[in-house]
């Protein structure tokens, strides 16, 4: 093995530590094992240990004595799972000058022998590599209760269907190796961002994905640990449901399609309002007509002001792309004129129902069901004409 050479792939192997005394030995005599088979990187452990009580930092130090690759960052306080990880990062990347960062556990849950394959992977071209257990090649101990085969088993699947990526196998896995420029891109958006305890291991992935970088997974079978506790609880559970309910919705609200859909909506409303005051005076066809250009001027100013917020307009460029727009929104009102002009010839007009609201007679008749299928037709047009054309990405 080559140890702090500057000419090889350097790997740090972060693993938080409390009251571990009894696991830190085996587990790193099983890494230095697996490090004799990567002899292509300089491989090093940094033990992050939380002030333990059992003096689990105290068996470290002797650890170091005989390995040179081992190395520990002592917390003088108990920070937690989120804490633990990202000091460690952070000092595996300033003092340790690592290109690649693996998370592992001190209880020799995770499997060292994949650690090469996860390598592997690193070098193929993904930027965070999962260490799965449900994958083909994974598992979990056959022994296990079935409430905590099932809670482990079901809240992935419950993530996956509330993430609506069912690329992601493994969301809650805490066996990761990740390149260093992924970290550090990560670690700015999340060090001032609360992560509780293992929430943090669903946090950094959702923030991987969302900055599309590439995540693949290779097999583990996750063991029992040996010695010690477990340290999740009910909270890990409460926690993990109620943060990827958050991400979720703040990912639905703030999306462009959402976005769309509300100005959209908005537009819709001030399209049948504009045509049941119009109609008060106007023909049918006219009356149609003007209500669509109304709901254009609301849907132009909603959407350079949200829905494209981020390619807004300057304000030279508002009357050219105005009229742009207009011209892009054609379509959608020849399909809606297209679509009133045969319900009126082959339908007819006629009343559906009346509305008595206090003083306020509302007529609903189906020239207004004629005006809402084409506005829902038109939307679709709508969509693709503005993200293409008026504010098209540069």
């Amino acid at each position: 093995m080559n140890f702090m050479n500057s000419t090889l792939t350097k790997v740090v192997i972060v693993i938080p530590t409390y009251n571990e005394a009894a696991n830190v030995i085996p587990t790193t005599v099983a890494l230095a094992k697996v490090f004799k088979s990567c002899q292509s990187y300089d491989m090093h452990i940094l033990f992050v240990d939380d002030n333990s009580p059992d003096g689990t930092s105290k068996v470290i130090d002797g650890l170091m004595k005989k390995y040179p690759f081992v190395h520990i960052l002592n917390n003088k306080h108990k920070g937690g799972l989120g804490h633990a990880y990202k000091k460690g990062f952070f000092v595996a990347i300033d003092k340790y000058k690592a290109d690649i960062i693996f998370q592992f556990d001190a209880d020799l849950q995770h499997d060292p022998s994949v650690i090469p394959a996860m390598l592997a992977s690193i070098a193929a071209g993904s930027d965070l590599v999962l260490g799965s257990r449900y994958i083909r090649g994974g598992g979990i101990p056959s022994h296990w209760p079935w409430y905590r085969k099932f809670l482990s088993v079901v809240g992935n699947i419950y993530i996956r269907v509330v993430m609506a990526n069912f690329k992601v196998h493994d969301w809650t896995t805490g066996y990761r190796a990740i390149r260093t420029p992924v970290v550090q891109e990560i670690l700015k958006i999340m060090n001032n961002a609360a992560f509780y305890g293992y929430t943090w291991q669903i946090g950094f992935l959702v923030k991987t994905i969302q900055k599309g970088y590439k995540v693949s997974e290779v097999p583990f079978v996750f063991r029992d640990r040996t010695s010690g506790a477990s340290k999740l609880g009910p909270e890990y559970i409460f926690n993990t449901m109620r943060y990827i309910m958050k991400v979720r919705m703040s990912e639905i609200v703030n999306s462009r399609i959402f976005k769309f859909l509300v100005t959209g909506g908005t537009g819709t409303l001030v399209q049948i309002t504009a045509l049941y005051f119009y109609r008060m005076g106007l023909g049918y066809q006219l009356a149609n007509f003007l209500s669509i250009e109304t709901a254009i001027v609301s849907n132009f100013t909603l959407s350079n002001l949200w829905t494209f917020a981020d390619r807004k307009l300057k304000v030279t460029q508002i009357p050219g792309k105005f009229l742009q727009f207009n011209l892009a929104s054609a379509g959608s009102i020849l399909i809606q004129m297209a679509i009133a002009f045969m319900g009126e010839k082959f339908i007819g007009l006629f009343t559906l129902f009346n509305f008595q609201l206090s003083t306020f007679n509302l007529t609903v008749d189906t020239g207004m069901v004629f005006s809402i299928v084409g506005i829902l037709i038109g939307m679709f047009w709508n969509f693709f004409a503005y993200s293409r054309f008026v504010w098209k990405k540069k």
